[in-house]
């Protein structure tokens, strides 16, 4: 078959073109006419480039770099429309390379489109690149090319992608002031014990005062101050040394199951990680059920995507219940992981043969539950560390002016002294 492009009229003398695949021009100028065109120019289309050798750096199987979901999630909808429109995958992936914005991107087009030609099938293509392809876009691409839906997968792959995008720019945006603010009281705190105090300190040394005549604040506070001058490269060594070791422990195997247990348990923030790690996990596996994805296939996708080992776990332990012959809903249940809720909506819709619908309505609560969770987070923070940085700096700034208070206290008890002993003479 060969890729013609044309260029004809609808019923409404709106102009239309497009590309098409057809064994000779007559064939697709008669199912143009089925379709009510008037079909005023057909041609054979450009041959694609021959594809140039593959330009994608590898190490290990995958790409260098880092393809954002935004990236990911429009490669998906334009593949999607291309394929509903009748155009070849290869011809599909020529034009998908043309126009990313994404010069990582292109170069893995590049690649995937000269395995598809070689005839490779598009999910093991792809599967190639599991750091930007993960296992969740790669088995739903299978599921498509298995049942003949890959224009539908490949549009519920982006619907999903801009669903995880949006909870990830909310999360961020709510984020982004308190650190700003802890940033900034970090700042005024360093400004202060650097630059304001040791000029105090001379004052302080002028006056005749020794450090253990200070008031304890003070005395803190000057020592805190002189390691920080004059060990600054101690300060950094130390800081640098725990982000250092902290993010090699959490690397490992152990100190991962640790940090995401915390991120599940620490106050306030522990809940609303809980309510993201549901939303997803619902969200997930109602994309992949409803693009028929065999159940046990699903968890097993499921359980990577949700970005937290407790959970993960959870889902691999119902999975293996569920190969047993269990339902759903019960091993989910003695996890403990799923609220009491949640649990009971995935066996009603696992009793009625709506699971994925289930599953769907509960990422709808349960990502709305996260939005007003960060709402009334953001809301409360907000004089909270308003407090906190005025009772740093007020800390700060009153051990400061103590010993001068404490010096002209002394010096008015001093003249009233003396003009008590004038008067008795």
């Amino acid at each position: 078959m060969a890729t013609y492009s044309y260029v004809a009229k609808d019923a409404l003398g709106k102009v239309i073109t497009g590309t098409s695949e057809a064994e000779n021009e007559q064939i697709l100028v008669r199912r143009l006419r089925e379709k009510g065109y008037f079909v005023q120019r057909v041609s054979a289309a450009r041959a694609a480039a021959a594809p140039k050798p593959r330009a994608a750096k590898r190490r290990g199987g995958f790409a260098i770099g880092r393809v954002t979901g935004r990236d990911l999630s429009i490669f998906c909808r334009q593949f999607a429309t291309m394929i509903d429109a009748g155009v070849s995958l290869v011809r599909c992936l020529a034009v998908l390379e043309e126009q990313s914005t994404s010069g990582r991107l292109r170069a893995i087009i590049r690649d995937v489109q000269a395995s598809v030609e070689s005839g490779e099938t598009l999910s093991r293509a792809l599967g190639r690149y599991p750091r930007v392809f993960g296992n969740l876009f790669v088995g739903l691409v299978r599921a498509g090319e298995v049942g003949g839906v890959l224009d539908e997968t490949l549009n519920r792959l982006s619907t999903f992608l801009e669903e995880n995008e949006r909870l990830k720019r909310k999360v961020k945006s709510a984020m982004t002031y308190p650190v700003l603010v802890l940033f900034f009281a970090l700042g005024v705190v360093i400004l202060l014990v650097t630059k304001v105090l040791p000029q105090f300190i001379v004052v302080f040394k002028d006056l005749g005062l020794k450090n253990t005549s200070l008031p304890a604040p003070t005395q803190v506070l000057v020592q805190i101050s002189n390691f920080v001058t004059t060990k600054w490269y101690m300060v950094l060594l130390i800081t640098f040394g725990v982000i250092i070791a902290v993010g090699q422990y959490v690397h490992t195997r152990i100190g991962r199951r640790h940090y995401d247990w915390i991120k599940l348990k620490v106050p306030v923030f522990g809940k609303l990680n809980h309510k993201i790690c549901i939303a997803r996990f619902s969200r997930t596996l109602s994309t992949l059920l409803v693009s028929g994805v065999p159940i046990l296939g699903a968890l097993e996708t499921v359980a990577g995507a949700v970005d937290n080992n407790i959970m993960s776990d959870a889902v691999l332990s119902a999975r293996a219940a569920i190969r047993e012959g269990e339902q759903i809903g019960d091993p989910l249940q003695r996890s403990g992981m799923f609220p009491p809720m949640v649990v009971q909506m995935i066996a009603i819709g696992e009793e009625t043969g709506s699971l994925d619908a289930m599953l769907s309505k509960v990422a709808d609560f349960y990502e709305a539950e996260v939005d007003a969770t960060l709402a009334s987070l953001a809301a409360a923070l907000e004089p909270l560390l308003i407090v906190f940085l005025g009772v740093i700096v007020g800390f700060i700034v009153i051990s400061m002016f103590l010993p001068l208070v404490q010096i002209i206290g002394s010096l008015q008890s001093g003249d009233l002294e003396k003009s008590a002993g004038g008067d008795m003479e």
